[in-house]
């Protein structure tokens, strides 16, 4: 593969269950593995070996034998993002987010989130089909600039919204590098992130695959109405940035979060937040 793609690669592996001999993958940087581990705690023959350079080779034997076994769904990293990082910019909060999944390939996000000094116990660890999960207790406090640097990508890619927004809200620089890909996703998300954080008072630098977010050390303003490019984690990162902000935060169009997310307002409201659909019948 010329990019990581979890998608291409599942898809390759499952066509390979049922292809002679062996088929194999070979992808220039570890990308998510649900795909590997779930396989094989059916019985597939997953190969999986590290190569010079960061690249990763999985290799898989068609016609297994596969069987029927339990397994344990954890709750989705991506999604948990949000109310996560709500918990740590909404004074007086505390939450506990249960049996979160812990992928290693995952959770670059709570990695930057602890290097940047947030309150964040990890409880109740667990291991099921080669799955990490646990219970995610969060509690508000202050938070400081990081770099973060372009190899944890791959284990963030879809959590840089979000982790913008708590940026916005740190003491110091916050920098994010080689986050091209950014620009390829539902929206250029990169230009969205900039473009939004302007819009709520904060200072942005944007490059052609960085972000630098001087943050506030406190709330930024807010008081804008921010464009989320039909674009879900977008509209959801800007909804959390207003439960926290000095002054309400509106999205032009919340449609795209029932793509990932579609209990998103009902949960948050459900937490205390107050976010309302405009012109919604009573």
């Amino acid at each position: 593969l010329l990019v990581a793609s979890a998608q291409v690669k599942s898809a390759i592996l499952l066509a390979g269950l049922n292809t002679r001999g062996e088929t194999t993958v070979i992808e220039p940087n570890p990308s998510r593995d649900h795909t590997e581990l779930m396989l094989r705690h059916f019985g597939a023959d997953v190969g999986v070996a590290e190569q010079d350079g960061g690249k990763r080779r999985i290799s898989i034997a068609g016609y297994s034998e596969l069987a029927g076994t339990p397994v344990t769904v954890p709750g989705d990293f991506s999604s948990a993002a949000f109310p996560l990082v709500a918990a740590l910019l909404v004074g007086g909060s505390k939450l506990c987010l249960r049996r979160v999944g812990l992928n290693p390939l995952r959770t670059g996000l709570l990695q930057c989130l602890q290097e940047m000094g947030a309150a964040i116990a990890v409880g109740d660890e667990q291991d099921q089909g080669g799955e990490a999960f646990a219970d995610l207790t969060a509690e508000p406090g202050p938070l400081r600039g990081i770099t973060v640097p372009a190899a944890r990508a791959p284990s963030m890619i879809d959590e840089y919204p979000i982790l913008a927004v708590a940026a916005a809200f740190a003491q110091g620089i916050t920098h994010f590098e080689g986050i091209g890909e950014l620009r390829v996703k539902e929206s250029d998300r990169l230009a969205a992130m900039a473009q939004g954080l302007a819009a709520c008072g904060v200072g942005v630098e944007e490059g052609a695959d960085s972000l630098t977010i001087h943050g506030r050390g406190g709330a930024p303003e807010g008081n804008a109405t921010i464009a989320a490019k039909l674009d879900h984690r977008i509209a959801m990162a800007f909804l959390v940035l207003g439960a926290a902000a000095e002054k309400p935060v509106t999205i032009d169009d919340g449609a795209a979060i029932a793509t990932s997310f579609p209990e998103f307002l009902d949960l948050m409201n459900g937490l205390g937040a107050a976010m309302e659909v405009i012109g919604a019948p009573a």
